[in-house]
């Protein structure tokens, strides 16, 4: 299952999420902290401390950031 690390009230991490329901796409939601040195859960699959951040182990991708990015993926992937 896709994973989103996302941050509540981010404009960019909404924008992800607005498109993987447009596609129909079931993922699992982790909400991270508001303070970047708390979020080592992120860090951990991306590298880096911004969200949002997907994860989709089907398609061997590990931790794709940058929401443009994302979004091209999902469409491409699964549009």
């Amino acid at each position: 299952m896709i994973e989103l690390y996302r941050l509540r009230g981010c404009p960019y991490c909404r924008n992800v999420e607005r498109k993987l329901d447009e596609l129909e796409v079931e993922y699992e939601c982790h909400n991270v902290s508001l303070f970047r040195f708390r979020r080592s859960d992120v860090k951990a699959v991306s590298g880096q401390s911004g969200v949002p951040v997907l994860v989709d182990p089907e398609h061997d991708v590990s931790g794709m950031v940058e929401s443009e990015d994302i979004i091209a993926y999902l469409e491409r992937t699964y549009g």
